[in-house]
């Protein structure tokens, strides 16, 4: 399964042109410009698993700084401040890392 069988290309194109200054990214326009904030539970929980490197079941703050390169493998990397952001806004038990059903409920 690749991200574009979810999510439409030209979508997540548009998403990433919206972010491509360091420091300009925002994960809720990102999850709306590319349709995220959208969709099922299921497909949430699939997309999930694509940008879940390790399939360690959680995104860890190292793997969420190539959050963009899931997406387009020649996207810019997330910046520090950027990386603990999205990872504060996400993380709701505090264990430093997203795990499906935080995404979930983060997106919610």
């Amino acid at each position: 399964m690749s991200i574009t069988d979810i999510l439409s290309p030209s979508d997540i194109a548009a998403a990433l042109r919206d972010c491509q200054a360091p420091d300009s990214f925002s994960h809720k326009k990102f999850f709306q410009i590319t349709g995220i904030s959208k969709k099922s539970n299921s497909q949430i929980k699939d997309i999930f698993r694509l940008l879940d490197n390790d399939q360690s079941g959680f995104i860890e703050e190292d793997e969420l700084k190539y959050f963009l390169q899931r997406f387009e493998c020649g996207a810019r990397l997330l910046t520090t401040s950027e990386t603990k952001t999205f990872l504060a806004a996400a993380d709701h038990d505090g264990d430093g890392k997203i795990g499906a059903e935080g995404m979930m409920l983060f997106l919610c």
